[in-house]
């Protein structure tokens, strides 16, 4: 980090969200550009079948196909479905639908991977985090710290992290329905978290962990918070979880995703659950401006590609 990068982080460190963003509008109102990029991805995981292909190929191998459309954003963000830990893997080699089947551990070497191809940003709000309980989130924490990525949602400190892009200041906020104070009181904290990035000058966007896993449609139960979201504030709501690809609206302007499907996993047994998407949105200080989707294919030898149409909304 330059000494500038530095000067704002101590700045940063010391300021309530009011506070910081007036700092902001002082420090970035000077800029022509007002618009960025960010593109969303789902669910990625780094155990089981997934682990041994990268031990036996190089990690590299599953994620260059896809580096180049990662890297064409100003800002990528995706769902990290388990821990960061120097834990033995569980899952490796269990029987298929038996429990170690669904423990996951991910290498150390999994954060300077995400970096290295253009990864920037991650939720840790999900089901797996906790899978080696608190020591796990907080390994993962330290490395995704040590290579640079950033994260949120995590369920020690129920993070929102702060990014500026472009001159433009984004609250990244987790929605959790596996949080362990259940989805009700996570729901509440995340509309709050909403309501004070907003207040204070943010642009708030949701990135939720729910619905129902291989069901194509969202639920009502879905549909309703993530209206109630967009109601508090947020200029879009992106969803993981369900594995699969689901239905799509927009919402008082807000684009909302309700799953964009797997993105790193090792699932083939439908077309659904071997076919995601990417969504990169354009966004200015008031919100979405423009909206592309990018098919992903998960392959068998557990590379992701991208799929041969883009489609712009």
């Amino acid at each position: 980090m330059n000494a500038f990068g530095l000067f704002l982080a101590s700045i940063f460190s010391l300021l309530n969200l009011t506070q910081l963003a007036a700092v902001h509008e002082a420090l970035f109102s000077f800029e022509d550009v007002n618009e960025a990029t960010v593109l969303f991805a789902g669910d990625m995981m780094f155990d089981r079948s997934v682990r041994t292909a990268g031990e036996r190929n190089g990690e590299d191998f599953l994620l260059s196909c896809v580096s180049g459309a990662l890297a064409d954003a100003d800002l990528t963000v995706a769902n990290l479905e388990g821990p960061i830990t120097d834990n033995p893997s569980r899952s490796v080699g269990s029987a298929i639908g038996s429990p170690d089947n669904f423990i996951f551990t991910f290498p150390r070497s999994t954060a300077p991977l995400l970096k290295k191809h253009h990864i920037d940003l991650v939720s840790l709000g999900n089901n797996h985090i906790l899978n080696f309980g608190y020591s796990g989130v907080r390994t993962t924490q330290e490395a995704l710290q040590d290579a640079g990525v950033g994260y949120f949602g995590d369920p020690i400190g129920d993070t929102v992290t702060l990014r500026t892009v472009n001159g433009i200041l984004f609250a990244f906020i987790a929605y959790n329905e596996f949080a362990p104070g259940g989805w009700r009181a996570a729901a509440s904290s995340t509309a709050l978290q909403i309501r004070e990035a907003k207040f204070a000058g943010f642009v708030p966007i949701v990135f939720p962990h729910w619905g129902v896993e291989y069901e194509p449609l969202a639920s009502e139960y879905q549909r309703t918070l993530a209206h109630q979201f967009v109601d508090a504030g947020a200029v879009a709501v992106i969803g993981a979880h369900p594995h699969v690809v689901q239905d799509h609206e927009t919402y008082n302007g807000a684009p909302i995703y309700y799953s964009l499907g797997n993105f790193v996993f090792d699932q083939y047994f439908t077309e659904a659950v071997r076919n995601g998407i990417f969504v990169k949105i354009t966004f200015n200080t008031t919100g979405a401006t423009k909206v592309e989707e990018i098919p992903i294919v998960l392959n068998r030898d557990r590379t992701v590609c991208p799929a041969m149409v883009d489609k712009v909304i």
